[in-house]
């Protein structure tokens, strides 16, 4: 796991080693940079920092290059690197390393830009082909690594994160759309960025440049959800459970420790139990103490986790949160290069950097949700149904209690909010249950000036983009669709990349790997979502792997008690960041608005924790990047 970057204009090495030292934290094993072409079109530069992973020694260094005719900068992780190594020495390659980096580079030397449909892994990398004089750019199918671009006074750049892209002289200016869908979701679509020119390259995409200025980007893959009904649901499971084992064993290829997250949920705990089919494993489980609990967290999560730590026998560590928030905040925004308002960040970093003291790797279960239909969106949109049928059920909703502590905290929320969108077709009912500020919301907030800004914008472009892709197929699929392609690289798999490799970690992510994604997508949406069970074909095929307690427990979702925070270690930071005065210099938001959605959340008359999270962490983005008060590594 590394962090990349390059240039292709006015590139020198201490332009290059400016933005290498950006991202120092994501590969603190070692670093490079090399002018890898200077031409009458300027100069190709690329830099590297290295988190060694596979072969340890020297031989990996990057950027790596083959007789100076091919050049590779590379993060991520190939899993099937070494059969396509004995593939590409079938076909005439020799090989110095016992790198997956040298074998990308072959695989281009063999495919070219199709090099990406033989890769097997989670990355983001560049390669400069000095014969064809083009810079290959491309991103992992599911979007697990991040790789970002934009065009800069010193030329086309490109890096891990976006502060390396800052050093070329682009000057940090906010997009108003992009913050217009930052508030509708938490978090902005690809490929926008909060930054104004500014761009993610999305999943599953590669990039051409040509030396004549051309720019070319594709899509090289996408999920299929045609059926094949050809097997019973136990088959079905069997198949399900056959190739989880197959993806959770590749990706334990390592040199280093390798260790698992443990919430004590079925996604996790699968990942464990096929682990501990092969050795012993250590895994990390984090936790929050009985104060904040009280609020709005559903306390099982340890109780599973121990269950399933004993039943395994693995290495168990328990973290309990109980982070500084309001000195963390700004770390983590800056790590995060954008805001995302999901209180899960910082419980991600903590229990990271908790981990990162004895190992180096760690598989996650994360995609669970979105390959097998987990979350309470999903169910929501089958609860409408039936929601819409009873009479009296919006009065009834209408009278219960906007917020109170405890675990029917979320439950009362959620209710409220399917309620809004009941009766609204599927694809705007969906929509509305992942959305934060509403359009009416957002209109009473901004200023006039921030109206105007963002009159005809459309914050759910890309998502009707998706649901046009898949219109034919069964709704639920429609909503992993967007879920794969949207919410899960952009949210989650962003946050986790961020906060994973601050601490100098990798997290892999078995559920995710793309063969398991395609094998689900075939299986039926009925097997997925089944009556009010989500997961019910996942919960099938681990029954021989987990205790059924384990497995159809009630769904917890791994988050951070936000409320309580709020209430306490970020109330003074609150106060101080949403003031009148910063608001009135932003520019953006009535300060009237802004006072009602705190002071309605303090008295309970709303749950607006997490408006209110959102424009806390977008003030403290904008003092570390647009003001420059926090610089960290």
């Amino acid at each position: 796991m590394c962090g990349i970057v390059g240039i292709w204009g006015e590139a020198d090495r201490t332009l290059l080693e400016q933005m290498v030292a950006r991202v120092t934290h994501r590969g603190p094993d070692g670093g490079g940079v090399e002018l890898v072409y200077k031409g009458s079109s300027g100069v190709v530069g690329f830099g590297h920092r290295r988190l060694a992973i596979i072969d340890l020694s020297e031989a990996g260094h990057q950027p790596m290059s083959y007789d100076n005719s091919f050049w590779i900068t590379f993060n991520g992780e190939i899993y099937n690197y070494r059969e396509l190594r004995q593939q590409l020495r079938l076909l005439g390659h020799k090989f110095k390393t016992a790198t997956d980096t040298e074998v990308v580079l072959a695989a281009y030397r063999q495919w070219g830009e199709r090099c990406v449909e033989y890769l097997n892994g989670m990355f983001a990398f560049a390669i400069w082909d000095n014969e064809r004089k083009l810079l290959f750019l491309a991103r992992d199918r599911l979007g697990i690594k991040p790789l970002y671009y934009a065009d800069t006074p010193k030329g086309f750049a490109f890096a891990s994160e976006i502060k390396a892209l800052l050093p070329t002289g682009l000057k940090p200016e906010l997009d108003p759309v992009a913050l217009d869908k930052y508030l509708t979701f938490l978090w902005v679509p690809d490929p926008d960025t909060i930054f104004a020119g500014i761009k993610k390259l999305p999943p599953a995409h590669r990039m051409i440049l040509h030396l004549d200025g051309r720019k070319a980007i594709e899509e090289y893959w996408d999920v299929s959800f045609d059926k094949d009904l050809r097997l019973s649901e136990r088959e079905w499971a069997e198949a399900v459970l056959a190739q989880m084992r197959k993806s959770v064993k590749s990706q334990m290829v390592s040199d280093v420790p390798i260790g698992a997250f443990l919430s004590g949920g079925i996604d996790s705990s699968s990942i464990v139990g096929i682990m501990s089919e092969q050795t012993r494993v250590s895994t990390y489980t984090v936790g929050f103490n009985a104060k904040e609990l009280s609020y709005d967290i559903v306390p099982d999560d340890l109780k599973y986790a121990r269950l399933v730590a004993k039943l395994f026998g693995t290495d168990y560590h328990e973290v309990e949160v109980r982070p500084q928030v309001m000195e963390l905040l700004p770390r983590l925004v800056w790590h995060l290069d954008e805001p995302i308002a999901d209180p899960a960040v910082i419980s991600s970093y903590l229990i990271c950097k908790a981990a990162r003291g004895s190992l180096t790797v760690m598989l996650s279960g994360m995609g669970g949700d979105e390959v097998f239909a987990g979350y309470p969106r999903h169910l929501a949109v089958r609860l409408a149904q039936i929601y819409n049928l009873l009479p009296g059920a919006a009065t009834l909703v209408k009278w219960l209690p906007a917020s109170v502590p405890g675990r029917f905290n979320a439950f009362f929320r959620n209710l409220k909010k399917l309620a809004k969108s009941a009766a609204k077709p599927f694809r705007e009912r969906y929509l509305g249950f992942g959305t934060y500020f509403t359009e009416q919301e957002k209109q009473r907030l901004y200023t006039t000036q921030m109206q105007e800004a963002v009159r005809g914008a459309d914050a759910y472009e890309r998502h009707r983009y998706y649901f046009s892709r898949v219109e034919q197929h069964h709704w639920v699929d429609q909503m992993l669709y967007i879920d794969l392609k949207l919410f899960n690289p952009c949210l989650n798999l962003a946050y986790t990349d961020k906060t994973s490799m601050a601490v100098s970690l990798e997290v892999r992510v078995p559920l995710l790997d793309h063969e398991l994604v395609e094998l689900a997508a075939k299986i039926p949406a009925q097997l997925k979502l089944r009556r009010l069970c989500g997961k019910y074909i996942l919960k099938r095929a681990l029954e021989p792997l987990l205790p059924r307690s384990v497995i159809y427990r009630r769904k917890a979702g791994f988050t951070a008690p936000l409320r309580a925070w709020l209430q306490d270690d970020l109330r003074e930071l609150v106060a101080e960041m949403l003031s009148e005065r910063r608001l009135c210099n932003r520019g953006y938001f009535r300060p009237e608005e802004v006072r009602k959605l705190i002071t309605d959340n303090e008295l309970r008359k709303e749950d607006n924790s997490l408006k209110i999270l959102q424009l806390l962490v977008l003030e403290v983005w904008h003092e570390c990047f647009l003001d420059g008060k926090y610089g960290f590594s």
